[in-house]
């Protein structure tokens, strides 16, 4: 039997995607199992109070800036020994909020700088290579504006540089706003599976780490002779790490030292900082892989890790591939199901976090309480699922060597669950990706009932888990998108309530063109697709049958249900194809029915005459399936299809203007 081409690429792609996805899920529980087994091995000794600097990289934070300045001013450690630099990039009123702060620290004698460069060139690793030239002291640690160190934070942490090639001592993220929506606890969960599988298992090995960029002290020493702050990725603190370890320095990560910060609460916000992380690994991936390849000295087992952690974002188009896939093998009616592991291969890949493995995974981390955790874990396989789109657009920035500028993530000091952001300053808007996401939760829903109605509902799960994650995402980042004018006595202007007006009933439309582009492409399949899928089912009757009279009965069925003429391949048709000829076949097929309806069955000339209908049957059933995947893509579907979008386009565009005039109203208030 003839398979088109087209599908059996589609095919192999779909198996290259779910086997890499599976060896990059696979890798995570073998680092889950080194975690678990090997136990940490630092020794700490008193090293006394060396000196060191705290540098606070900020950049309009005005919410979190001045509580991140009481906590290190609050540490347990000698005044005459810490430096404090804040390293002031702001361009709105976070500079001013923090003058007066630092300059009553300054009298109550702690040695505080407010540096403000003039320019954020290198943004926050051109900050902190600036610092470098302002400071001479043995350490120095670093904190985002969002983290809260304890005041016992440096006491506990410098110990553990009781060897002389310790380089980097990072420590565990906290989160203090865990609880405050489902997105936070996907995101703790998320984080809390990388600090207590990836960076444990990697820091009690000969693998390398990361520095997380934040709650962590650096040697001066290997800053300096890792080659300092580069300023050629977005991620400079993976970066750093990786070019310290490849100097034979050694980082290592403390479980039990806990700095607690904020996470986003805000979709868009999230998004954006996946965006970073996934971009600046693909970049640091192209920038470092060759000389981690190429060296001698670096064990097997941390290159293949180095390998593994700096491309792992790949994952995320992977995903999308399979999601794009999938529901077009399905239509095609291609034999998943000749291997019989493809599905369980699928299900693997496609649930990439691999729940039931990772439940185990939580019961050894957490204990008692790891029933908490394994709540959230659908969540996270939702959350993740629907970020892929996100994340592999910054792939591709990141493969194409596309410059963007270094994005922050807002904080609005979220402590409580009472504590509200979106009157606040820094709201984001939503993105382009925004779209794509609806698009693919749309392809998603289409993609389910070609599962339902092609007789494979195995697949069904598969593709509604991404789907309903783009659409979660999708609309999260739609209703985080209100720009509300912040708090004041001034009433809302005309201007402004029209704004909001505009923006509402853009939402409304875009929702209602969705809600119809799904229902037309319910009811082209219906009228289209499905008709094809019960001719098929038909000719499989047929082409094992034996009954002249229920052959008969079926192909006059068949001749009701398929076209009377056209050829759904528009571009290069064949014969084949054509409905007008397949119309002909069956006018043959019952004319050659009707020849042997009086013929004994027991005789030669009926057995021959049937086995020729059987495999005329099965031609015409392929000619028809050869014709399907044609129908989704008709000219006319086509045309459809751009309108659709046009439309979408033309809608999100009336949201970005409508979202600018709202901002400029937030800003003229701030004036």
């Amino acid at each position: 039997m003839a398979v088109n081409p087209f599908t059996v690429f589609v095919f192999d792609i779909f198996i290259i995607s779910a086997i890499l996805l599976t060896a990059y899920t696979f890798n995570f529980y073998y680092l889950a199992i080194l975690a678990i087994r090997r136990k940490d091995k630092y020794q700490i000794k008193k090293i006394g109070t060396p000196s060191i600097t705290i540098q606070l990289p900020l950049y309009n934070e005005k919410y979190v800036a001045a509580r991140l300045v009481d906590a290190v001013c609050a540490m347990d450690y000698p005044k005459d020994k810490m430096k404090i630099m804040v390293l002031d990039d702001s361009d709105d009123d976070t500079t001013n909020l923090l003058y007066d702060q630092i300059n009553n620290y300054k009298r109550d004698g702690y040695d505080i700088v407010h540096i403000r460069r003039g320019t954020r060139k290198g943004y926050k690793a051109g900050a902190l290579k600036y610092a470098m030239t302002l400071t001479d002291t043995e350490y120095v640690a670093i904190f985002d504006a969002d983290f809260i160190p304890p005041e016992w934070f440096l006491k506990k942490a410098m110990p553990y540089f009781a060897k002389p090639n310790i380089g980097l001592v990072q420590c565990r993220w906290g989160h203090v706003n865990e609880n405050y929506s489902a997105m936070t606890q996907a995101q703790a969960l998320s984080l809390d599976f990388h600090f207590l599988v990836e960076q444990k298992a990697k820091s009690n090995s000969s693998m390398y780490m990361n520095f997380n960029g934040t709650a962590g002290i650096w040697k001066r020493d290997c800053i300096e002779d890792a080659g300092g702050w580069h300023t050629a990725t977005l991620v400079e603190d993976l970066d750093l790490s990786y070019r310290a370890q490849m100097k034979g320095w050694k980082c290592v990560f403390i479980e039990d030292i806990v700095v607690d910060a904020e996470l986003p609460v805000q979709m868009n916000a999230a998004k954006r900082q996946q965006f970073r992380w996934a971009k600046g690994a693909i970049q640091c991936a192209v920038k470092l892989l060759g000389d981690i390849v190429i060296k001698r000295h670096i064990p097997i087992e941390a290159k293949i890790q180095a390998f593994v952690q700096l491309t792992r974002h790949i994952g995320y188009p992977l995903l999308l591939i399979q999601f794009l896939a999938l529901p077009i093998l399905l239509a095609a009616n291609f034999n998943l199901h000749v291997l019989k592991f493809v599905p369980a291969l699928t299900i693997a890949a496609y649930l990439a976090m691999g729940p039931f493995a990772y439940l185990v995974v939580i019961y050894n981390l957490w204990g008692q309480n790891w029933k908490q955790k394994a709540k959230v874990m659908p969540f996270l396989l939702i959350y993740s699922a629907g970020l892929s789109v996100n994340n592999t657009v910054a792939v591709f920035d990141g493969l194409l060597g596309k410059k963007n500028e270094f994005l922050r993530t807002p904080k609005y000091g979220i402590i409580k669950n009472t504590d509200d952001w979106r009157d606040k300053a820094y709201n984001l808007p939503f993105t382009k990706t925004t779209l794509l996401e609806i698009f693919f939760a749309v392809y998603g829903i289409m993609g389910i009932l070609i599962a339902i109605f092609s007789k494979n509902p195995i697949f069904a799960p598969i593709i509604a888990i991404p789907t309903i994650g783009f659409a979660y995402v999708a609309y999260q980042s739609l209703s985080h998108s209100r720009f509300k004018r912040n708090k004041s006595e001034r009433p809302r202007s005309k201007a402004e309530k029209m704004a909001d007006n505009y923006y509402q009933m853009a939402l409304v439309g875009m929702f209602a063109i969705i809600t119809f582009g799904a229902y037309m492409a319910y009811q082209g399949y219906q009228s289209d697709v499905y008709p094809l899928d019960l001719s098929r089912g038909y000719l499989d009757r047929i082409a094992t049958g034996g009954n002249p009279q229920q052959m008969l009965q079926d192909l006059n069925a068949i001749k009701t249900q398929l076209p009377k003429e056209g050829n759904p391949v528009w571009i290069f048709p064949t014969d084949t194809t054509d409905f007008g000829r397949i119309q002909e076949d069956v006018d043959s097929l019952i004319e050659s029915v009707e020849a042997i309806q009086n013929q004994p069955k027991s005789s030669v000339e009926y057995s021959t005459a049937m086995s020729d209908l059987h495999l005329r049957a099965i031609q015409i059933r392929q000619n028809i399936m050869d014709a399907t995947p044609y129908m989704y893509a008709s000219f006319s579907n086509i045309v459809f299809s751009s309108i659709w979008i046009a439309a979408i386009l033309g809608i999100f565009a009336v949201l970005k203007r409508k979202k600018d005039q709202l901002k400029a109203y937030d800003k003229s208030e701030d004036v």
